[in-house]
C-alpha cells in the first residue's frame, strides 16, 4: 500500500486511529470462546465495527502465536479477511522483529508476502543490516522502535551517546539508511514531551504512538507535539477498544469507543486546520 492511501483514508476518515488486536481469549465473551475460530471471529467482529473509524489495524502477533500453528492459521485468515473487505486501511504486524542478512529478510517476506501486512514494528539494536532488509520491498514499510512507554524504556533509550540520547541517535542514524522514506518510528503516548524534539528530527515521517487510552497518554498532547502537514501520526488503541465490553455487545461497545476517539481527532485536526 502506497503511504497516499494512507492519507486518503485519514483525510477521508478524519481519523488517525489505529486499532490493536490484541486478541487474549482469557478476556473474550464465552459466546466467542465457543466458536471454532475465535480468535478470527472475535477480530472480524472488532473489525467490522470499528472499520469507519479505523485507519489502521495492529495485530500483536504474540497474541497469535500463543497458539501455535493453529494461532498462525487464525492470523492468515484475520489478514486475508482484511485485505479482502478493506483494502484500504493500513495494517501493522506488531511483531518487533530485529536480526541481520538472510534471517531479517525471512521475516519481512514472512510478514509482507504470506501475510500480506502493509508494515512491521523492527526492533534497531543491531543497526541498519537488520533493518534495511526490511526497507527493500516495495510498498512496505518498517516501523522503527524509537521512544518507548514501558518502564525499562530508560534502561537504555533515554542514556546520553555524547550530546544526544540513544533514541535520539538512532532516529537521526536511521534516516540516512536505505529505503528510509519508508521508515516509520514508534513513540510511545506518554512520551509526548519528547514528540516535539523528534518531529523536529524527522519531520515528515509517521509516528505509530501506543499509549492513549488504558496506558493514560493525552491525546491532545501527542497531537499538539506530533502533527504535522500530512497528520503524520497513527494513534494506537487496543484494550480501550477491544475490551470495551467483554459481554455479548462488545463489538457494539467497540464500535461506539472508537466513534468516541474519530471524533476526538477530528475536532483536533478542525482545530488545527488540517481538514
Amino acid at each position: 500500500m502506497k503511504i497516499s492511501a494512507l492519507k486518503n483514508q485519514i483525510f477521508l476518515k478524519k481519523s488517525f486511529l489505529c486499532i490493536g488486536l490484541d486478541v487474549d481469549l482469557d478476556k473474550v465473551p464465552s459466546s466467542v470462546k465457543a466458536m471454532e475460530d475465535p480468535l478470527f471471529e472475535f477480530s472480524k467482529a472488532i473489525i467490522d465495527s470499528t472499520a469507519a473509524y479505523a485507519v489502521a489495524y495492529k495485530p500483536n502477533i504474540a497474541f497469535f502465536e500463543t497458539y501455535g500453528s493453529q494461532g498462525m492459521a487464525s492470523l492468515k485468515r484475520v489478514m486475508d479477511y482484511l485485505n479482502k473487505n478493506y483494502p484500504e486501511i493500513f495494517t501493522i504486524a506488531d511483531a518487533k522483529r530485529g536480526d541481520i542478512g538472510n534471517t531479517a529478510t525471512r521475516y519481512a517476506k514472512a510478514y509482507y508476502e504470506t501475510y500480506n501486512f502493509d508494515s512491521i514494528t523492527v526492533a534497531p539494536y543491531m543497526g541498519k543490516d537488520s533493518v534495511e532488509p526490511f526497507l527493500s520491498f516495495k510498498e512496505k514499510y518498517a516501523i522503527l522502535l524509537a521512544l518507548t512507554s514501558n518502564v525499562g524504556s530508560s534502561d537504555f533509550q533515554t542514556q546520553k551517546i555524547g550530546t544526544q540520547m540513544l533514541y535520539e541517535k538512532v532516529i537521526q542514524s536511521s534516516a540516512q539508511w536505505k529505503g528510509s522514506d519508508r521508515l516509520m518510528y514508534v513513540v510511545g503516548a506518554t512520551k509526548a514531551s519528547a514528540i516535539k524534539g523528534i518531529r523536529n528530527l524527522i519531520p515528515n515521517a509517521f509516528l505509530l504512538i501506543p499509549g492513549v487510552g488504558a496506558q493514560g497518554g493525552s491525546l491532545a498532547e501527542v497531537a499538539k507535539n506530533g502533527l504535522n502537514k500530512d497528520v503524520g501520526l497513527l494513534v494506537n488503541s487496543s484494550r480501550g477498544i477491544i475490551y470495551a465490553s467483554t459481554d455479548k455487545d462488545f463489538a457494539i461497545k467497540a464500535g461506539t469507543a472508537s466513534e468516541v476517539l474519530q471524533k476526538q481527532m477530528q475536532q483536533i485536526l478542525e482545530k488545527k486546520q488540517l481538514i
